[in-house]
């Protein structure tokens, strides 16, 4: 159900990228891949180590974030099935900025650098699509920054919320409330506050009829509504 919110501005578009290549060169990405299972909070790479490799995350979701020096986390974005992860850090030649960890268990294909960067030297295509996302990418951060830099808690969380709606929403059950499977811990990590006043905030949006929670799921009742206590037009 449409809501007048632009999750565009908020998503990368990384899931495109091997779409559409020539079907020898994606056959012989696909032959590459080597699949790993991750159990949720395992990392997948870590700030300040070199790539070696980019990563495709084929089941679950991953999230990427940065640790400050007492390991408090940040959570900057959150990487659904279909997307790369990795990417920017192999083709800058330097190491990762982030960290990515499983927010669930989930499968993550990892294709080794020379087999990758060969497939980019010959294909134009591929080149193209890279580009054109790590502009995309570029644009979500500074929307994403913009967007939470002036806004109060609650208006954070509600932003938080419509992103995450969208990440969790299933295909084929647009008519059911989306529910966000996720520990309290990381939702306050994402919108940047404590526990504890996320879980106040989450109670008033329980009484203003915007969620219903049951453990660690919060369903999304009206989306609607949330966009205008988000503030975004």
């Amino acid at each position: 159900m449409p809501t007048g919110f632009p999750i565009d501005k908020f998503h990368f578009m990384s899931n495109s990228v091997l779409e559409g290549l020539p079907k020898e060169e994606l056959e012989y990405l696909e032959s590459k891949m080597v699949i790993h299972k991750y159990k949720r909070g395992q990392n997948i790479f870590v700030e300040g180590t070199v790539p070696n490799g980019i990563y495709f995350l084929k089941k679950g979701k991953v999230k990427k974030y940065k640790a400050d020096q007492e390991g408090k986390e940040q959570i900057i974005y959150v990487c659904n099935a279909g997307e790369l992860l990795g990417y920017p850090a192999l083709l800058c030649e330097e190491p990762y900025s982030d960290s990515a960890a499983a927010l669930e268990e989930s499968l993550v294909g990892f294709i080794p650098k020379n087999f990758f960067l060969k497939i980019l030297d010959q294909s134009a295509v591929l080149s193209k699509k890279l580009l054109i996302n790590l502009s995309h990418e570029f644009g979500v951060l500074v929307n994403s920054i913009a967007a939470f830099a002036h806004k109060s808690v609650r208006e954070r969380l509600a932003l938080s919320l419509l992103i995450l709606k969208d990440k969790y929403r299933k295909q084929g059950n647009e008519n059911k409330p989306v529910e966000i499977i996720l520990p309290r811990e990381d939702l306050a990590s994402i919108v940047g506050i404590a526990v504890e006043t996320l879980v106040r905030l989450l109670h008033n949006f329980k009484d203003e009829g915007l969620i219903e929670t049951e453990g660690r799921k919060i369903r999304i009742l009206d989306a609607k509504k949330l966009v205008k206590v988000a503030n975004f037009y």
